[in-house]
């Protein structure tokens, strides 16, 4: 059974801890952690028992980070090592973590790498979906755009494609820097089977994640989601692509959290 209370508790938490290791490692990229955090629940809860998941967009590792320690990949001690000297827990996403598939720091890598590992697994008849997760920013890659091609050549419909549509990149809104729209048609035009759902509404995530049977495509979800969910006040603000909260943001932002 669904219970939406379960997992909107756990994203909570999982947000409340970014939020407090933003501040203690002075780290930037809090807003692209918090967009993500309710699709990183769905998959970590339901999905990523028998399968991959690989964070492309790996400035958001953070959110990763929260995530594997709730479910148990890395211990609590571990994590609290984040932004010292010395530490496994980089900045960007790192292989060196317990979890984590594959090292993800330069924006159109990790869907490349994933196309592949989602042909091994069919050339080698193995059942194992690759889950993506890739950002809007990484769609003015032409890694991105290439490997679609690639995908939906090789039929592979064990490939599923979450973009995490927060609509601001780096130092702009993303229309801003180069128009993608119109996404969906675009998406379909490279051979996918293509979704546009709600990336903060946990039913919506979960039914989307599983991919067409026998549709020999490569599944690509638009996830439009909000940059900094959960915290009113950093909710759509380009600054929090950088910029870690002071004491006085942290606290306001964990009562909102409550």
């Amino acid at each position: 059974m669904f219970v939406k209370k379960n997992y909107n508790e756990i994203s909570k938490e999982i947000r409340r801890k970014i939020i407090e290791l933003s501040y203690k490692a002075k780290s930037s990229h809090l807003g692209s952690s918090l967009s993500i955090v309710d699709i990183l629940v769905v998959l970590y809860k339901d999905y990523l028992k028998k399968n991959i998941f690989i964070l492309s967009k790996g400035h958001a590792c953070l959110s990763l980070y929260v995530t594997l320690n709730k479910f148990r990949f890395i211990t609590s001690k571990t994590l609290k090592t984040f932004g010292k000297n010395n530490s496994i827990l980089m900045a960007h996403s790192s292989h060196k973590v317990s979890g984590i598939e594959f090292s993800t720091g330069s924006l159109g890598h990790g869907l490349p790498y994933a196309a592949g590992r989602a042909l091994g697994e069919k050339i080698n008849n193995r059942k194992k979906k690759i889950f993506v997760l890739i950002s809007d920013g990484e769609l003015n890659e032409g890694t991105t755009w290439e490997t679609l091609l690639f995908a939906s050549y090789h039929k592979l419909d064990n490939l599923i494609i979450i973009i995490d549509y927060n609509k601001i990149q780096s130092i702009d809104f993303t229309k801003n820097i180069l128009k993608i729209e119109p996404l969906k048609l675009k998406l379909q035009s490279f051979g996918c089977n293509v979704k546009n759902i709600d990336g903060h509404n946990y039913y919506e995530i979960s039914k989307s994640l599983l991919s067409k049977p026998n549709s020999r495509k490569p599944t690509a979800i638009i996830a439009n989601t909000v940059k900094g969910k959960g915290v009113k006040f950093m909710e759509n603000k380009i600054v929090w692509h950088y910029k870690p909260p002071n004491k006085i943001e942290l606290i306001k932002a964990l009562n909102l959290l409550k």
